[in-house]
């Protein structure tokens, strides 16, 4: 067997796996299930992938591996510009990207979250995740904002797994739609108690609230990409949770 015909029937391999792990679940596919679908023997099978959870390992390391490249590209962003909101950004896209490319392998794994505790690629992955949430809630951020780092992370992940059947774009900016307005959105400090909360003050002269045509407007411009979501709320008098909250809504 050459060297080509290894790597062909390696890949063959994986790719088989990958569809009948998606079809009947990780726990219930058995290896002798994958040779026969590729009509190969089982041994052939072994000899690339002496157990089934080293299928499930390699099957695993492209994700963790891009997850890798996404933080690096986001920490050299934050480096070289020093600024964190940017390095923030770019880390919670290129992150979605990547769970979109690999959204079958997530559902697998969702599926059969057993299989993660003894799996090293997961907890790479664990790892990861520390360093990521990090990133996201920025340098010196306090409890309120290293919690909403978490969840905006949750928030990328789940919709993923759990929208199989929705177009890759559609979904995509409907999470970004939704951890922008979770990141740009202040919690409310309790009041101490036997005080009355004070209501917030919003800006003089800012409307709460956009009617519809100026709604429709800030739409797009931002889906023009000529303009910052702070330079919409400028030129609509509006603050950036408003215009965020407006992005938000379902289009007719």
């Amino acid at each position: 067997m050459d060297g080509a015909t290894t790597l062909d029937t390696r890949a063959r391999i994986m790719e088989t796996a990958l569809d009948l792990f998606a079809e009947q679940g990780y726990q219930r596919t058995s290896m002798r299930e994958i040779a026969d679908r590729l009509g190969i023997t089982k041994a052939a099978v072994f000899y690339h992938f002496p157990a089934k959870a080293q299928l499930l390992a390699s099957l695993s390391e492209p994700l963790v591996e891009d997850v890798e490249v996404a933080i690096k590209d986001a920490l050299y962003a934050a480096e070289t510009t020093g600024d964190a909101e940017r390095a923030r950004w770019l880390l919670i896209e290129s992150l979605l990207d990547t769970y979109l490319r690999h959204r079958r392998l997530l559902r697998i794994l969702m599926q059969d979250l057993t299989v993660l505790a003894h799996d090293h690629a997961f907890q790479r992955f664990v790892t990861l995740a520390e360093r990521i949430h990090q990133i996201v809630a920025g340098p010196g951020a306090d409890l309120p904002g290293r919690v909403r780092a978490v969840q905006a992370i949750a928030m990328i992940g789940d919709p993923v797994v759990f929208f199989p059947d929705t177009p890759d774009e559609r979904i995509r900016e409907e999470i970004l739609s939704g951890v922008r307005t979770l990141l740009q959105t202040s919690p409310v400090a309790p009041a101490p108690p036997g005080r009355p909360a004070r209501p917030r003050r919003r800006r003089a002269g800012r409307p709460p609230a956009l009617d519809a045509a100026r709604a429709a407007e800030a739409r797009r411009l931002h889906a023009a990409g000529t303009h910052t979501v702070t330079e919409i709320a400028e030129a609509l008098g509006v603050s950036r949770a408003t215009v965020y909250r407006h992005l938000a809504e379902p289009r007719d």
